[in-house]
């Protein structure tokens, strides 16, 4: 993997995967596009990269729970003449509590920042890809995309679902192109997800061997990405967790994840 001279737009790239994934890229050799909300941290990130790396780098700062967060990202870019080859959509968070104890505002904002800017990103940066013939989109969902949906955080399985379904057709309508798609579906990481959501205290209860650290999710993803691996499961427990959900009839699946959901999601987001 030699990204000498390709550019990388990294969403949600201020800590956790996301930041994992700018510094394998950069040590790749892409130069890195990042984008969150915190310009703060995307600059301290930047001028790491830059000083370890020797690389370039671009600071855009963006929400993109906003719908027009994927066309200021985009603006940014070609304000700059940037050129995308290397797209990763990890921007995400996860929003405890049943269906309706949160707002609809709140449930349209997760579905912009979790679906609709990955596809509308995607579908920005996607035709550049195909006309030079090479082109790398990661669309970082979730081991929740691949198990029944449990109670709490009703949305997120469901957006992670889609996700691991979208890039299934997006790598096959590009599979003959050299374009290669793939939905990296991690389980627990370390990073700050679990502390943006309130969940850190639950999931600390969890057994370590459950959790990965980013940075081999990441190399992992790249590497699957490069071989066009198009639905990829990192780690060996989420390997199994994956597995055996698609071996046991839906029902059963069903079963096992209600009972043990209570562990890792929060029903009502003010406890």
């Amino acid at each position: 993997m030699n990204y000498k001279g390709k550019w990388a737009l990294v969403t949600g790239a201020s800590a956790g995967i996301g930041a994992a994934f700018a510094r394998a890229l950069a040590a790749k050799g892409a130069n890195v596009a990042l984008t969150a909300r915190r310009p703060d941290r995307l600059a301290d990130l930047a001028s790491e990269i830059e000083r370890e790396f020797g690389v370039k780098t671009l600071v855009v700062p963006a929400d993109l729970a906003d719908p027009a967060g994927p066309s200021r990202i985009a603006d940014a870019l070609k304000a700059k003449t940037v050129e995308i080859d290397i797209l990763i959509n990890n921007a995400g968070y996860g929003l405890p509590g049943t269906f309706v104890e949160n707002q609809w505002k709140d449930h349209r904002a997760f579905i912009d920042c979790l679906v609709a800017s990955h596809v509308e990103l995607a579908h920005r940066f996607l035709p550049a890809m195909q006309k030079k013939r090479w082109g790398r989109i990661v669309n970082v969902a979730s081991v929740a995309g691949l198990v029944p949906g449990s109670a709490g955080h009703t949305l997120y399985g469901a957006a992670k679902a889609f996700i691991v379904s979208f890039s299934q057709s997006l790598a096959a309508e590009n599979e003959n192109n050299g374009v290669h798609v793939s939905a990296l579906c991690p389980g627990f990481t370390y990073s700050e997800f679990h502390d943006a959501n309130g969940t850190r205290a639950l999931v600390s209860q969890m057994p370590k061997f459950m959790f990965m650290n980013a940075e081999p999710v990441v190399e992992s993803g790249l590497a699957a990405v490069e071989r066009a691996h198009v639905v990829f499961v990192p780690g060996a427990w989420n390997k199994l967790v994956a597995g055996l959900m698609k071996a046991l009839p839906r029902p059963w699946g069903a079963a096992l994840v209600k009972s043990q959901s209570k562990n890792f999601r929060r029903s009502n987001p003010t406890s």
